[in-house]
């Protein structure tokens, strides 16, 4: 017969969240500066095809 797990407590559940949180924060800041270095020609961890037009 299934029985309900225990709760968890207020404060483990704030940690868990905030670590999250964290990760989030993280990875979305490591994001946006792989954009800014793409953008600016500054990129040097990976390659990607150039778009050269040329304007005639």
């Amino acid at each position: 017969m299934a029985v309900p797990k225990k709760r968890v407590s207020k404060k483990k559940k704030r940690i868990r969240k905030t670590l999250w949180k964290i990760k989030a924060k993280k990875s979305a800041l490591k994001a946006f500066s792989l954009a800014q270095s793409i953008l600016t020609g500054r990129s040097r961890s990976f390659y990607y095809p150039l778009n050269e037009k040329s304007t005639e």
